[in-house]
């Protein structure tokens, strides 16, 4: 024989080991098991993504937040400022003290 042929017959012989009928039965689980994989693989890819998309928003959330509180704290520390508690309450008819408050003291020992 010659080269050509025994690398011819070599092929064939691949082929038919590889590629029958019965080869492919015997590996059926082995396949279903890679597809499993690939199937989990995929799944926990989108699980990541999703999970990735659900803390950014709940850093911009909390970000958001982080201001309104800031802002909300500043507005309430400048209205109890004794200067605008007087402007406040000036409308109700109440007036500072422009003297001091007097003390009393109990009699009784």
């Amino acid at each position: 024989m010659t080269d050509q042929q025994e690398q011819k017959d070599s092929r064939r012989e691949w082929k038919n080991l590889f590629l029958n009928y019965h080869w492919m039965v015997r590996n059926m689980s082995f396949f279903l098991f890679l597809s499993l994989l690939a199937v989990v693989y995929i799944y926990n890819g989108h699980l990541a993504e999703k999970k990735i998309k659900d803390i950014n928003r709940t850093a911009r959330e909390l970000n958001e937040l982080k201001y309104e509180f800031k802002t909300l704290k500043s507005e309430l520390m400048f209205k109890t400022k004794q200067s605008e508690v007087v402007k406040a309450v000036e409308p109700l008819g109440l007036r500072e003290l422009m003297v001091p408050p007097m003390k009393l003291k109990d009699s009784m020992p």
